[in-house]
């Protein structure tokens, strides 16, 4: 009679793969070897792309930031320069939702900034 080695940890171990590679086509989602290695490959991007989602976002404040700049006559860094000579900290995402949703208030911060960058 066959000696029974591993029991169900085998199994249980390959169906948690297979259950991760839901979703992917072909063999991707049906053979195990070939699923592991894209499951790997899909969880080492998953963790990169959670720290690049903060660049992103930080690239598109800044961009937006400077769409508003350029519509008051100033570029993005004299902008940023002019805030720090006049010790305003104000962070990207801030800055941006200001630029976006209360116009009045970022026209005032470029005047602030416009003046000392004069100064």
């Amino acid at each position: 009679m066959p000696r029974a080695v591993d029991g169900t940890r085998r199994h249980d171990r390959r169906k948690k793969i297979l259950e991760r590679a839901k979703g992917f086509r072909g063999s991707r989602s049906l053979l195990f070897k070939t699923a592991k290695e894209t499951v790997a490959r899909a969880l080492q991007n998953s963790y990169d792309h959670r720290k690049q989602r903060r660049r992103h976002f930080r690239s598109l404040w800044i961009a937006r930031i400077s769409a508003e700049c350029r519509n008051q006559g100033t570029t993005y860094s004299q902008f940023m320069n002019g805030l720090a000579k006049a010790n305003i900290v104000l962070n990207r995402k801030a800055l941006s939702n200001m630029a976006i949703e209360d116009k009045a208030a970022f026209t005032a911060l470029v005047e602030k900034a416009k003046e000392a960058l004069k100064a």
